[in-house]
């Protein structure tokens, strides 16, 4: 499906349904309608995404990740594009204390999983999505003059390429109510990603203790250079829990938003910049 945008510059956008959810794809630049060339990249980048899913997906049962994990297929024999993730989560389980992890109880694996002794499996999830809207939306920067937008499920990876452009703005949900937004975030470069329990319940699993993260935080969103660190570190705190923004805090280049339990939204000090938060946080 392809919408037109209306506006001052030329502007379009493209929307498909990829690894079971919307991806859109926003450009401003001089001949955002009609020109080949961004046709082509446009579809590069769709078909990037679906390369993505089909090695990595596990609700897939022909999936390099699915045949790794029931034993058809070893590390070694996959593609270069699944050991290039296994070393990004190794490197990411590093940076966030333990907090992070791709090897996560197997979803029949039962109690003994929980408690550490059952079988677990790799599921790169955490680190993917960021990273494949990241690598995608790299092929964008080919288009000499344009902005881009690529959004995942939520995920972003945005560029403003003349300074004299306005930035992209990135409304932040509130988890307890999806019609009201908590900040609107102006980006020029960079990734912005949340996690939480608000769509998919508690779906994130604290690696420490094998069992789903606890229930001090509803949502954190994280903003910085890169968005598959900004998506490992917004999975990361979520997992972390109470002391989610002291760690968040301490991160070069990086900002987040967190919201706990009670509603509460709390922000690192730079996020505030420019009112892009609500005078309560």
């Amino acid at each position: 499906m392809t919408a037109w945008v209306a506006g001052s510059m030329s502007r379009r956008a493209w929307i498909e349904q990829i690894m079971g959810m919307p991806v859109s794809l926003h450009l401003r630049g001089p001949r955002a309608h009609g020109d080949p060339e961004v046709e082509r990249i446009v579809a590069e980048v769709f078909a990037e995404l679906r390369m993505v899913d089909a090695l990595f997906s596990t609700y897939r049962a022909d999936s390099e990740i699915m045949m790794l994990n029931r034993g058809e297929l070893a590390l070694s024999g996959c593609d270069r594009l699944v050991q290039e993730v296994a070393d990004l989560c190794a490197d990411a389980t590093e940076r966030a204390d333990g907090y992070f992890s791709a090897q996560l109880p197997a979803p029949d694996a039962g109690a003994e999983a929980v408690a550490g002794a059952g079988r677990r499996w790799f599921d790169p999830s955490g680190l993917v999505k960021g990273w494949a809207v990241e690598r995608a939306a790299a092929r964008l920067a080919a288009i000499d003059g344009y902005d881009h937008y690529l959004s995942a499920g939520g995920d972003i990876a945005a560029h403003v390429d003349d300074p004299a452009s306005p930035a992209w703005n990135v409304g932040i949900c509130d988890p307890l109510d999806s019609t009201r937004v908590l900040a609107t975030l102006p980006v020029r470069c960079g990734g912005v990603a949340t996690s939480g329990s608000a769509a998919r319940g508690a779906h994130i699993v604290n690696p420490r203790t094998g069992r789903p993260a606890g229930s001090d935080l509803l949502a954190v969103t994280v903003t910085g250079p890169s968005l598959m660190w900004a998506d490992v570190y917004a999975t990361a705190a979520f997992a972390r829990g109470a002391d989610a923004l002291a760690w968040l805090t301490s991160l070069d280049r990086t900002e987040a938003l967190v919201v706990t339990a009670d509603g509460t939204h709390r922000s690192t000090p730079g996020f505030g910049r420019h009112d892009r938060v609500a005078p309560n946080t």
